[in-house]
Parts: C-alpha cells; sequence; structure tokens
C-alpha cells in the first residue's frame, strides 16, 4: 500500500514553481500576484486563507488579502472583485467561501474576470475545460490529477467512482477522469445522494474519489483489494484530547479501507496541501498569460 502523499508532493510543486518564479525575476518580468478575498470570520475560511498567503510568500509571488465583514452587501463585495479585475498588477482572484446566505456565489463567480479566475469555478473555465481547451481547472480536482500523475497511478481503462457532484470537485473530477488523457480514460460513475446502493457501485470500481464531506462514509466493507482511493473531505470532529478541541477527519474510514488499497491519500496531508500547490499554479500560468492572451486594443 502506497500512500499518496499530499504534503511531499505539493512542496516539490512549490519548489518547481519558485525555481520558475526566480528565472522570471532574473529576467526581470512580471512576478505574480495573488489576490485573495475573506468575507466573514469564518475560523476555517481564515486558517486557510492565510495558508495561502504564506504559500505565495514561500515562492516569491506578490499577494493581497482584502478581509470583509459578514455585514458586507453583494454590491459591495462586486464592485471589491470588480477593483481587483482591474488591477493589472494582480493576477489572480480568489474569493474564499462559503459567503454569507445573502450574497450570491453565482453572482460574484461571474463577475471575476476568466484570465484571473484561478480558482477555476467561472463558467467561461469550465466550459473550457469540458472542450478540453487551456483552461483554470479547480484546484482540488487540479492537485487530484496531479497525484494520479506523479505516482504514476494508472487510471486508463479502470473503473472510477465519483462520491459527491459538488460543482468543486465532484462533477469536474468526472469530466476530468473520464477525458482522452492521462490520466484519465477511465469509465466513470458518479454517485450522490439519490444514489440507490452505494456501496454496490464502490465494490467494483478501481478507483474511489470520495468528496460527500460525511466523516468516514467510506469503509473497508465498501471497496476491493487493490484499489486506489483519493479522500477529498476533511471536518472538524469535536474531540477533546486535542489541544484544538478538534480533529480533522476525511470521508474515508482509514483504518478499515486502507489495507485493502494499492495508493491511498492520507487526511490531513493529502488532497488539501496539494489543492493549494495547484492554486499557485494556477496563478503562475496567469502571470505568464498561458492560457487567455491580451485582448488586441483596436482603434
Amino acid at each position: 500500500m502506497t500512500i499518496l502523499d499530499g504534503k511531499k508532493t505539493s512542496e516539490q510543486i512549490k519548489q518547481e514553481i519558485a525555481q520558475e518564479v526566480q528565472e522570471i525575476k532574473s529576467r526581470g518580468g512580471k512576478i505574480p500576484h495573488l489576490a485573495a478575498v475573506l468575507v466573514g470570520e469564518d475560523g476555517a475560511s481564515q486558517t486557510y486563507v492565510n495558508s495561502k498567503v504564506k504559500d505565495c510568500q514561500q515562492v516569491g509571488f506578490g499577494s493581497t488579502l482584502v478581509r470583509l465583514g459578514a455585514e458586507v452587501t453583494e454590491d459591495e463585495l462586486l464592485e471589491k472583485v470588480q477593483q481587483i479585475n482591474n488591477d493589472e498588477d494582480i493576477d489572480g482572484i480568489i474569493v474564499q467561501l462559503p459567503l454569507p446566505g445573502h450574497i450570491s456565489v453565482e453572482k460574484v463567480t461571474a463577475k471575476i474576470r476568466p484570465e484571473k479566475d484561478v480558482d477555476g469555478f467561472h463558467p467561461v473555465n469550465v466550459g473550457r475545460m469540458v472542450k478540453g481547451l487551456p483552461a483554470y481547472i479547480a484546484a482540488t480536482p487540479f492537485g487530484i490529477m496531479q497525484l494520479l500523475e506523479r505516482y504514476q497511478v494508472e487510471t486508463s481503462g479502470k473503473h472510477c467512482v465519483i462520491i459527491g457532484r459538488s460543482d468543486i470537485v465532484g462533477t469536474p473530477m468526472s469530466i476530468l477522469m473520464a477525458r482522452k488523457a492521462q490520466p484519465g480514460n477511465s469509465t466513470v460513475t458518479l454517485c450522490h445522494s439519490r444514489t440507490r446502493d452505494i456501496k454496490a457501485h464502490t465494490l467494483q470500481a478501481d478507483i474511489v474519489v470520495a468528496a460527500l464531506g460525511k466523516p468516514g462514509f467510506l469503509t473497508g466493507d465498501m471497496v476491493k483489494s487493490g484499489v486506489t482511493v483519493i479522500d477529498v473531505g476533511i471536518t472538524r470532529v469535536p474531540d477533546a484530547s486535542k489541544k484544538r478541541g478538534y480533529a480533522l477527519k476525511g470521508d474515508v474510514d482509514f483504518e478499515t479501507v486502507a489495507p485493502k488499497c494499492d495508493f491511498i491519500t492520507p487526511v490531513p496531508g493529502g488532497v488539501g496541501p496539494m489543492t493549494r500547490a495547484a492554486l499557485l499554479w494556477n496563478t503562475l500560468q496567469s502571470a505568464k498569460n498561458s492560457f487567455y492572451q491580451p485582448e488586441q486594443v483596436t482603434e
């Protein structure tokens, strides 16, 4: 059984990015700059955004953190996003989710310029991904694909079962795993809350991606021997024995599932660090105009 070590792999990716940034700097080129917008006081969101700022420092990026109160109006947030859109020094924009209930995630996502949408949520980037065109892929699916590629996990001809159909993970993963590429070329089953007998599907799977946000959902009796398991879930579960008062649990019951696996991601230290590394990679591509060329100015 091989642990798909996201922490180790993400450090390798960050080293590669840092080296490229040094080369850009030596040529006098544009240093990548990521802007993060945090609305409200959600503890997990604050921790995650602070980690992104530290990641930027580590690889030599510029970073901007915009903090807004939970009472900010939708129009005020949209205006702030537009200001960042217009700042040509900033290459990538992320608006940390979740947002307060009075703000439309769809409106905010659509407001971000597609060429700065390094989270890969804008409909233009989603559409380009579906068509197989160069695009910013949502950071978690992109990070997972990098893990599969760098550990040389065979996906061609395999049956991949994905549990969870969110726009952020499940749905894009189903597209990426089915595409004609490596990793990819899998036969994909997408399970969700209305799927009958999920266990019957997972028992047939060569690869399982668990992304539903229910701690310990996937158990050892639900998978066959030799399976590859990607655990996307990360939930804070109260635990008085921990200094922080909680433990981080994935969607997979690691103790019972791991013995059956050829490959498995841990929680923490699996998909999470890869998500952050993928965000940096997307920001680097934005600074290089890898996917979107500046519009031609016409008279």
